[in-house]
C-alpha cells in the first residue's frame, strides 16, 4: 500500500481518506441533529449540510490537511474555523438564516466534533506508544 510520510511516521492514503470521511460524517451528523432537534425532517438534510460541507472542503484545501489530518493544532483548529465560518457565510449567501444562537451552537458542536475525534485519536496513539515493547 502506498503511503505518504507525514509527521513522525508514514500515514497511508486510506488513513488520510478516513480522516476526511470522518470529518464529513461528523458535519453530516451535526446537520442531522440540528434538523431533528428543531422538528424538521431529514428530507431537507442536504440543504442544511452543503454549506458546512463546503466550509469543510475549503478548510481541507486551504490547510492542505492531508499532510497532518489528525493534528489538533493548526489542522484541527483551522478546519473547525473554516467549517464554521465557511458554512455560516455560505448559508447567508444562499438566503438561509443565521441567528446568533445558531452561530454559537454551530461553533460549539462542530468544535466538539472536529477537535474531539482528533483528541481521542491522540490519546489512543499515546496509549499505544506507552504499551509498545521496547525495540531489541
Amino acid at each position: 500500500m502506498a503511503s505518504l510520510h507525514i509527521g513522525a511516521g508514514p500515514m497511508s492514503r486510506s488513513s488520510i481518506g478516513t480522516a476526511g470521511a470522518l470529518d464529513a460524517a461528523l458535519v453530516l451528523a451535526f446537520a442531522a441533529i440540528g434538523r431533528l432537534s428543531h422538528g424538521e425532517s431529514l428530507a431537507g438534510l442536504g440543504v442544511t449540510y452543503w454549506p458546512f460541507l463546503g466550509g469543510l472542503i475549503i478548510g481541507w484545501l486551504a490547510l492542505r490537511a492531508w499532510r497532518h489530518p489528525r493534528r489538533i493544532v493548526w489542522t484541527g483548529l483551522g478546519i473547525w474555523i473554516a467549517t464554521v465560518a465557511g458554512g455560516l457565510l455560505l448559508r447567508l449567501a444562499s438566503g438561509q438564516g443565521v441567528q446568533l444562537s445558531f452561530a454559537i451552537v454551530t461553533t460549539i458542536v462542530l468544535g466538539l466534533f472536529l477537535l474531539g475525534w482528533r483528541a481521542i485519536a491522540a490519546l489512543l496513539r499515546r496509549r499505544d506508544r506507552q504499551h509498545m515493547p521496547a525495540a531489541a
